[in-house]
């Protein structure tokens, strides 16, 4: 049984930066290095063009940049850990040595999260949680780097949705428990758009407080996703006022990090929440 953990003031380390999990809200910016990618697919594919998005980001306010190098989108092709690392490790070590903004690498293999460490990682970015690559855990306890870790399943069959989906959630952190990866070092994501159903994704940002019973800071990854688009009926580009709404309703539910495409508006709006949430506070 995994132990829980009352929330408590906590400064969380990733890179050269240090994170106050407990009282602000970070933002994760999107660099999809990828040719199909399902909201800016080919975009930042070269080196230099994902570079220079990356600097805009930064600019912007970007507290991380998270590479990924394989679409993750519904019905994706995977490629090969090789092709992957192709894509990825480039861009890292250049970031790396242009920037002193921390870098995460979106990835659920762990030879490609090997790669991408050695080119400067600061953290791990796993959508399956740990659950996919039975070297993952190992590989992130012994770098030690800081990893996020998502919920996920290849199905929607759940008989009580929020208490299996815990369940599934304190899995992952006896996985990382296992392996020697230290409490201070793992971030959890409810997943938004894996494994669950358009109904089951609008309950779990509802109710993401459930998720403060497992005593770590949360990271809530919508932007531009496909419960947005269901419920607005709009195509990932326009999905942009869908998005800023729920990273407000994550500050609210006490999230530590939002991961997003557009870093200029969804800061502002982090902001603007914040700043409300204090003077209620006074």
């Amino acid at each position: 049984m995994v132990r829980i953990e009352n929330r408590e003031t906590r400064v969380m380390r990733i890179g050269s930066r240090e994170f106050d999990t407990e009282h602000q809200t970070y933002i994760m910016g999107i660099l999809n290095v990828t040719p199909d990618s399902f909201s800016d697919g080919g975009k930042y594919s070269r080196i230099d063009a994902a570079l220079t998005h990356a600097e805009e980001m930064i600019r912007d306010g970007a507290d991380i940049i998270d590479v990924g190098g394989e679409s993750t989108r519904p019905g994706h092709q995977q490629i090969t850990d090789e092709e992957e690392i192709e894509r990825v490790a480039p861009v890292i070590e250049t970031l790396k040595a242009r920037f002193d903004t921390p870098i995460s690498v979106d990835t659920y293999k762990s030879a490609v999260a090997r790669e991408a460490l050695k080119a400067g990682a600061d953290l791990v970015n796993d959508i399956w949680g740990l659950k996919y690559d039975p070297q993952m855990a190992g590989l992130i306890a012994e770098s030690g780097a800081t990893c996020c870790l998502m919920h996920n399943r290849d199905n929607t069959d759940y008989g009580q949705f929020i208490p299996e989906f815990l369940d599934d959630m304190r899995e992952c952190v006896r996985l990382a428990d296992v392996a020697g990866i230290s409490r201070n070092k793992i971030i959890l994501d409810p997943g938004v758009g894996f494994g669950k159903t358009y109904e089951m994704n609008l309950e779990i940002i509802s109710r993401l407080e459930v998720m403060h019973e497992l005593g770590l800071p949360l990271l809530l990854g919508t932007s531009r996703k496909s419960v947005i688009g269901l419920t607005l009926e709009l195509p990932p580009k326009e999905r942009e006022e869908g998005t800023l709404v729920t990273t407000v309703y994550g500050v609210q539910k006490g999230c530590a990090f939002v991961r997003v495409h557009d870093v200029e508006k969804n800061k502002r709006a982090v902001k603007m929440t914040r700043a409300l949430m204090e003077h209620r506070l006074i």
